[in-house]
């Protein structure tokens, strides 16, 4: 399905960005990860990716730094060549009542998930350009399209990656280059593995289906979006969150 494609997924070592890393090399997608720091689960995600018998390799930048994401952009296409599909998965959360929330915990929330989305984005956009193709993948989420008691700074950064997509798909579609956002619901990731099981059964209960996600389902439509079965599709925000906001 992916067979010859270069893909770049940041955040890519663990959670929704490590099952999508997966997903394209199990299709036959070489794959370039971005991370903030090198680490043994890393290094064990890029030799899961190897042993599928693609090119994986691991690439480090502080996102929230332009500079720091042009010098790994252009590290990663001079040993790719050409991108295909670029997957903005990187991000974080620092959860707190509006009144409670420190000016560092609005500022690195927005700086990685907003404006490190908005920096890679802007450093590979050339080289879709020159190759007059590509497929932009954007992770957002379904609360930043229906807001979250205690998530103002993450809901807003996930808000504002819809307006990006959408801004993204407008500018460059007659280029060729899609650009398209995946709102997650709850997914069974690190961010919720803490939860406690009174919390993971709440949870539940704002879910028409039930049960929370995995990996996995939004992997499977990154793969779609990555591929050309998706070739007319673009500026769309599609939610895997089990119909909790409806």
């Amino acid at each position: 399905m992916l067979n010859g494609k270069k893909a770049v997924v940041t955040g890519g070592s663990r959670g929704i960005g490590k099952a999508i890393a997966l997903e394209f090399a199990k299709n036959g997608a070489d794959v370039a990860i971005i991370v903030t720091k090198e680490s043994k689960a890393a290094m064990d995600t890029i030799k899961e990716l190897t042993d599928l018998g693609v090119t994986a390799r691991l690439y480090t930048c502080d996102i929230k730094d332009p500079d720091q994401v042009e010098s790994a952009a252009q590290e990663i296409i001079a040993d790719f060549g050409s991108i295909d599909i670029l997957v903005n998965n990187a991000g974080i959360t620092k959860d707190n009542l509006l009144p409670s929330l420190g000016v560092m915990d609005i500022d690195n929330v927005i700086d990685v998930n907003l404006k490190g989305c908005m920096f890679v984005t802007r450093s590979f956009i050339r080289s879709f350009v020159r190759n007059r193709k590509g497929s932009i993948i954007n992770i957002s989420s379904v609360v930043g399209l229906m807001g979250n008691k205690g998530q103002t700074n993450y809901a807003a950064s996930k808000a504002g990656i819809v307006g990006f997509t959408k801004s993204v798909a407008r500018e460059y579609g007659r280029k060729n280059i899609r650009c398209n956002a995946i709102a997650p619901g709850f997914i069974t990731t690190d961010m919720t593995a803490g939860l406690s099981e009174a919390q993971t059964e709440e949870m539940k209960k704002m879910i028409p289906m039930g049960k929370l996600g995995s990996p996995e389902d939004v992997a499977r439509l990154a793969l779609f979006l990555g591929g050309e079965e998706s070739q007319y599709i673009t500026g769309e925000v599609i939610k895997v969150d089990g119909g909790m906001y409806v």
